[in-house]
């Protein structure tokens, strides 16, 4: 048994009155061009078909709709000129709510839009009640009684799939029903939860059914935006719909019995938030910068600004509008623009754009939705800066038509005239940089102008030497432009044209040297005192100042020249030599100074070039001066090859001629020359000759190719030696060459080797005697000794015998540097103790030996007969304190002094004044 679903479609109040509070505003008050409703939905029959009406549209242009089109963006619909939408083909393909927007352009290039949706559904049944959809008419649903167009929806609706009976005996086929869209205004105010639709199946009256939906909005993410009592089958909104967010939902709705099997099929419920405005036009940015040349026409592009609306823009919601609210300054007019109310284009709409007056506009934009209504809608605004660039509408102008200026005469790189110009275009800009070019009164380029990129002034420079005698001042014309060329229909300015005058100012110039290097020749060998030329200079002074130039000598390596003071003639001092150091490449250069007499004075140099023409002065040189040969020939090594060095050049160098002298005799009788080339000969023993090795020198006479010829008699050293097979000396043969036998160098070995045992032998008898002096000990206690001032060296006499002494070493020190610098420890006893004792002054004169000498031997004399002195063999010391001391000789023992003195103190002074106490002190034990 097939059972039927029907659906209830029961529409809220606040929805109904919302689309007929429309319907009624729109037919109240004062025309206003565009559809009678900016949104239509509805419910069409699949069985429409191709070229039937399915909905008629109403739209006023409050011109009585003459030359309105019609269009639409869906190309399965059309519509006609009376707003009547007609399909294009059968619609029974269509199984998802579809929506186009239909637009209506006016003569005046106006648009106007609407919105259609629309829902296929199969053919209701016959059943139906005062509310209930009766019939179609040419595919056009209407609703019975007051025949009003989707998507004004009854509060009750009830379809049925049970088929359709027509009074007339019509007899549909069963479908199931499409349930149009449901449509919900955002933001709504409640209160919530809010009944949309009421969903019930026709057996519910049989068996408890359960009701359900599913999709985004019921069980899925956002959850919980549409519920449904699942016993009474009302589906609810529970809480307010933001279109920007989420603009439409898709739910299935299920029919279950209490088992939770499907009763029904489950029905696709659609439901479209209808767009409120609440969302102001924003724009991108706040502060937009445009640019316009000056001078441009009205309809000239200026900037394009857009705001971006988040509402419907298929609605009025969302339909921006823009216009200018203000213009800062108003010069030359308050409105120099206009703003394309739809697409945001600025464009000029006046002449004037002078930047020189009015360099930047600012213009405060509008934009406003609801199709720019400022009752309605919403608004936001922005700010425009518009900035006039530059064109090159002002030539420059010269401040002046003439100018002046003085330049020294052979001066470069100076600026001698400086121009200046006035622009009122963009400075630093190329309608502002200005090019200076002289058209006439310098043909020979001696002057160009430089312009000042800080100033644009024209800075007149000298590129060329100018000469004061060949002329006095320059009369240039000067005109003036801009880097970019002037602007269409801007003529140029007879200011831009000037004169420039400059005066060139008489310098002294240094003379000059007409002829600079000057080339002379002569032959070498050119004697002292001889004139070579007359190197004289002109001044370029000629007019104004009559001038005396003087000459001298500059650079003269050699020193072979003098020149004239005067007149400038060249004379040499010296002969001159072509093989000097000083000439290279045959020409000799020397450098001379011309100087003026003017105030300041100038000088100029000017440089001589000699060439020194070769003359046979030279002998040539045999070459080489020592060599080698065997000691017999053979027929491969038959000798030496030698030739000259002449320091002469051709034709007074070679070809040689080489001979041997006829003495002495035996030179030719061993030796021959036979020549090779012109430079080459061969010098070789004569066949069967033998010579003992050894040394050897060759005379040879060298002859040159002068004329008349030059000869040198050249000795060359042979080495004559035992050679090998390859015609090389062996060892012995090399050291026998040079002049030694064999028993010679035997002898010469020995000797080495008897000599380096001798040096041997020496040196170990050295170390031998170092130490035994080192370990030899003293014979008296250091303790005891009291010199002061005798140096003690440790080595032992020869006795009597011995009498070889060097008296300078007892001399005394004349510094302690040597003692006090010593490390402390056990001193020897021949060294001054360290103690302070009285200074006394220095002695002038160093006590001669002799003295010294005589002390010694009285000394020797004295131990000789002293029973108590050591053995001759032992060391000797002797305190000696030299002649000249203040403290008087202690020697003078004898003194015929006849005071009394108490020389008991002696006994206190310590062990070294001891003697001294017994030998004056005691009284009477004396």
């Amino acid at each position: 048994m097939r059972t039927d679903f029907a659906l209830v479609l029961t529409a809220a109040l606040l929805l109904d009155t919302f689309w007929r509070n429309n319907g009624e505003h729109a037919s109240k008050g004062p025309c206003r061009p565009g559809f009678s409703q900016s949104f239509y939905s509805l419910l069409i029959p699949r069985d429409v078909l191709q070229g039937q009406g399915i909905v008629k549209v109403t739209f006023d242009d409050c011109m009585g709709n003459e030359a309105v089109i019609f269009q639409s963006s869906d190309p399965n619909f059309s519509v006609r000129t009376d707003g009547s939408v007609v399909a294009q083909g059968e619609l029974t393909s269509l199984d998802n709510p579809v929506q186009f927007t239909l637009t209506a352009s006016g003569p005046h290039k106006q648009v106007w839009e609407t919105v259609v949706q629309l829902a296929v559904s199969d053919p209701p049944s016959s059943q139906q009640n005062d509310n209930e959809v009766t019939k179609e008419e040419g595919g056009v649903a209407e609703r019975k009684g007051n025949k009003e167009l989707f998507p004004a929806p009854p509060p009750v609706i009830m379809f049925s799939r049970s088929g359709l009976n027509s009074s007339k005996g019509l007899r549909r086929q069963k479908r199931d029903w499409v349930i149009p869209p449901i449509n919900v205004a955002e933001n709504s105010r409640g209160p919530f939860p809010q009944m949309l639709v009421s969903i019930r199946s026709d057996q519910d009256q049989d068996i408890s059914i359960r009701y359900s939906i599913t999709g985004v909005g019921a069980d899925q993410p956002p959850n919980e935006v549409f519920s449904i009592d699942p016993v009474l089958g009302k589906m609810f909104v529970t809480k307010p719909l933001d279109r920007e967010h989420r603009s439409s939902y898709h739910l299935r709705a299920h029919a279950v019995d209490m088992n939770g099997n499907q009763v029904e099929n489950p029905i696709d419920l659609y439901i479209f938030v209808i767009d409120m405005n609440d969302n102001r036009p924003e724009f991108k940015n706040q502060v937009y910068n445009g640019s316009v040349d000056e001078g441009s026409k009205p309809g000239t592009y200026v900037m394009h600004l857009s705001a971006f609306d988040a509402d419907d823009n298929t609605t009025a919601n969302g339909m921006v509008r823009y216009r200018i609210l203000s213009q800062t300054p108003h010069s030359p007019i308050p409105n120099m623009f206009t703003i394309n109310s739809e697409t945001g284009d600025i464009v000029t709409v006046a002449p004037g754009l002078d930047r020189e007056k009015v360099s930047q506009y600012t213009i405060i934009v509008q934009a406003t939705d609801m199709e720019g209504n400022l009752n309605f809608g919403l608004s936001n605004t922005a700010t425009a800066i518009i900035t006039v660039t530059d064109i090159n509408d002002n030539p420059p102008m010269l401040t002046s038509r003439t100018f002046s200026g003085e330049v020294p005469e052979n001066r470069v790189d100076v600026v001698v005239a400086n121009l200046t110009v006035i622009d009122a275009d963009q400075p630093h800009s190329p309608n502002w940089n200005a090019i200076y070019r002289i058209i006439s009164g310098d043909p020979s380029g001696h002057f160009t102008i430089r312009t000042d990129p800080v100033t644009n002034d024209g800075m007149v420079t000298v590129v060329k030497p100018v000469d004061f005698e060949m002329n006095r001042a320059f009369m240039l014309t000067v005109v003036v432009s801009n880097q970019a060329h002037l602007a269409s229909g801007i003529q140029s300015s007879l200011q831009s044209t000037a004169g420039v005058t400059i005066s060139i100012q008489d310098v002294n110039e240094p003379p000059y040297f007409p002829t600079n290097p000057k080339h002379i020749r002569f032959e070498e060998g050119v004697p002292a005192g001889t004139s070579l030329t007359t190197f004289s200079a002109a001044d370029p002074d000629r007019l104004q100042m009559q001038q005396t130039i003087r000459y001298s000598k500059l650079n003269d390596p050699a020193d072979w020249l003098s020149i004239n003071r005067t007149n400038g003639q060249i004379v040499t001092t010296a002969m001159l030599n072509r093989e000097s150091i000083y000439v290279t490449n045959n020409i000799y250069e020397a450098t001379f100074l011309a100087t003026d007499n003017g105030s300041p004075p100038a000088s100029g140099t000017g440089t001589l070039q000699i060439y020194l023409i070769d003359i046979n002065d030279n002998p040539p040189a045999l070459v080489p001066r020592e060599s080698q040969i065997c000691e017999r020939v053979n027929k491969n090594i038959n000798g030496v090859n030698i030739t000259a060095a002449d320091a002469d050049t051709d034709p007074n160098a070679g070809p040689f001629v080489f001979e041997l002298p006829s003495f002495p005799t035996s030179i030719r009788r061993n030796w021959t020359i036979t020549r090779i080339s012109g430079d080459y000969a061969r010098l070789s023993l004569r066949y069967q000759i033998y010579l003992e090795p050894g040394m050897y020198e060759v005379p040879i006479i060298v002859s040159d190719s002068g004329n008349p010829p030059l000869s040198n008699r050249s000795v060359i050293k042979l080495k004559v030696c035992p050679c090998d097979e390859n015609g090389d000396c062996t060892t012995l043969g090399a050291v026998a060459a040079a002049g030694l036998g064999t028993g010679a160098i035997i002898s010469i070995l020995i000797c080495i080797i008897i000599l380096l045992s001798m040096v041997l032998l020496f040196v170990v008898w050295i170390k031998r005697r170092e130490k035994e002096r080192q370990t030899k000990q003293l014979l008296i206690d250091p303790e005891d000794d009291v010199r002061d001032n005798i140096l003690k060296y440790d080595e032992e006499g020869g006795g009597e015998e011995d009498q070889d002494y060097d008296l300078s070493q007892l001399q005394q020190p004349d510094s302690l540097e040597h003692i006090i610098s010593k490390p402390p420890g056990v001193r020897r006893v021949d060294e001054r103790p360290i103690i302070p004792e009285s200074q006394y002054p220095i002695r002038p004169v160093v006590p001669h030996p002799g003295d010294i000498g005589d002390f010694i031997h009285e000394g020797l004399r004295a131990a000789d007969n002293d029973p108590t002195a050591p053995p001759y063999d032992s060391l000797l010391v002797f305190d000696y304190e030299g002649s000249g001391s203040t403290a008087g000789s202690v020697s003078s023992l004898n003194s015929s002094s006849t005071g009394d003195q108490d020389y008991d103190y002696l006994n206190d002074w310590g062990p070294r004044f001891k003697k001294l106490a017994d030998m004056y002190g005691g009284g009477d034990d004396d």
